[in-house]
């Protein structure tokens, strides 16, 4: 099974996060599939590749409750997936 999940990256307390298609029995570090997006939490911003987050969705990948979080605040996704099930988590 796919999920879709941050991956550490950066040094010692400067840390930013790809967002990544991976295998579930995979290390957080470990080998992905595909990039599909970045998150630096310090600076606040937030790259999408929406058209793969997309693919790896239909294809039946999970996303964990991180990944979930960037992808409701992104307004390009919200605009593009608004009656997605994954999201309506109330």
């Amino acid at each position: 099974m796919l999920k879709l999940r941050l991956k550490r990256c950066g040094r010692k307390q400067r840390a930013v996060y790809r967002i990544v298609a991976i295998d579930v029995r995979s290390r957080r570090e470990g080998k992905d599939l595909q990039k599909v997006g970045f998150y630096d939490p310090i600076k606040n911003q937030t790259y999408l590749n929406v058209p793969a987050i997309l693919y790896f969705l239909e294809r039946g990948a999970q996303l964990t409750g991180t990944v979930q979080d960037l992808l409701k605040k992104a307004w390009d996704f919200k605009e593009l997936r608004p009656n997605q099930s994954q999201f309506n988590s109330n």
